[in-house]
């Protein structure tokens, strides 16, 4: 038999392992033009939240009863494509499903022995490139600014301060544990880190360890942490909104202050994406990260579950802060 994990029901605010079941399957049966696939590992990111919801968005809901899916790394256990051969390991939006069948077309070659496999969920893959084209397209850093990252400590936040810090930027962390705080400081040499939970005034906060303002603001997360980082831009900033964590599990729509007049005031820039936007010039993205990794400018670091069915329970953990770098799953 076959197991797989499918949305049993939708969440109302954060979701719960409830909301997730484990089913069997008959084994899949292999067509021409096909690959028989095992997963490695399985990345859980917050985007997912949203395809668990109906509401209308970028990407397609997830349909109750059908698998969650996901960026997932495989082995090719058996190859009726060309391109392919059993023991090759491909990466791919794949189902969440003990093995499984997909088209050539659908799955992509990584090399193991250039970097972990896990890193082409993270820094080599959709994360690092979101980092890479938010930060440089959108916010444009120049030497000498100040930067601000909130979710600073998650898969996405790490690799954004560390490029900025090799353009030569100020580089400002915000995150929600000591221990993360002190990975950003120690470990990846931000100038400057807030613990979002502890303190109490972070506008405040911002305005001691950003003297000068804030140029560029990467924003993860949202809410009132959004809020605070904005009261402190200079005339001219860039604000990059690529998540909005904080507000995936609302229940109703929330109202924060009006930020119009200081955008208008300040001639500030704020501009959401999706890292598919980019998806032409991925080339170029892995290539500038994998050459930053391989000359040590570029750290990473995962949180790792083990087991096919803590898949849910990692996804929940997200939301949780638990995470350290990228989360993923490790399916033995």
């Amino acid at each position: 038999m076959n197991k797989q994990i499918v949305l049993k029901k939708r969440p109302i605010g954060v979701p719960t392992v409830s909301n997730f079941e484990v089913i069997e399957i008959s084994a899949p049966t292999i067509r021409e033009g096909e690959l028989l696939l095992k997963p490695k590992v399985v990345s859980v990111d917050p985007y997912m939240r949203g395809r668990m919801s109906d509401a209308k968005s970028y990407v397609a809901p997830f349909e109750i009863g059908k698998p969650i899916a996901g960026g997932v790394v495989a082995e090719v256990v058996e190859s009726k494509h060309p391109d392919f051969k059993a023991g090759d390991n491909v990466i791919g939006s794949f189902p969440w499903q003990e093995v499984f069948t997909a088209k050539g077309s659908e799955a992509s070659k990584v090399d193991g022995s250039i970097a972990p496999l896990s890193y082409y969920l993270g820094i080599l893959g959709m994360p690092g490139l979101t980092a890479y084209f938010g930060l440089l397209d959108i916010g444009k850093p120049q030497k000498g600014e100040t930067v601000v990252v909130s979710g600073a400590a998650g898969a996405v936040g790490i690799v954004v301060g560390q490029i900025a810090r090799i353009h030569g930027c100020r580089v400002v962390g915000i995150a929600g544990e000591q221990s993360k705080v002190d990975y950003l400081m120690n470990d990846l040499g931000f100038d400057a880190a807030i613990n979002y939970k502890t303190e109490s005034n972070i506008a405040g906060a911002l305005a001691t360890v950003c003297p000068d303002g804030v140029d560029v603001y990467f924003d993860n997360v949202g809410g009132e942490i959004s809020d605070a980082v904005i009261s402190q831009i200079n005339k001219g900033a860039r604000i990059i909104i690529c998540g909005q964590i904080s507000l995936y599990n609302a229940t109703s729509q929330p109202v924060g202050p009006r930020i119009q007049p200081t955008i208008l005031k300040k001639s500030a820039l704020m501009q959401g994406f999706i890292v598919s936007n980019y998806a032409s010039r991925f080339p170029e993205g892995f290539k500038a990260l994998a050459e930053w990794v391989g000359s040590g400018q570029l750290k990473y670091t995962n949180t790792t579950y083990h087991g096919f069915e803590k898949l849910p329970e990692a996804f929940i953990a997200l939301f949780e802060g638990k995470n350290l770098g990228k989360l993923i799953v490790e399916v033995k």
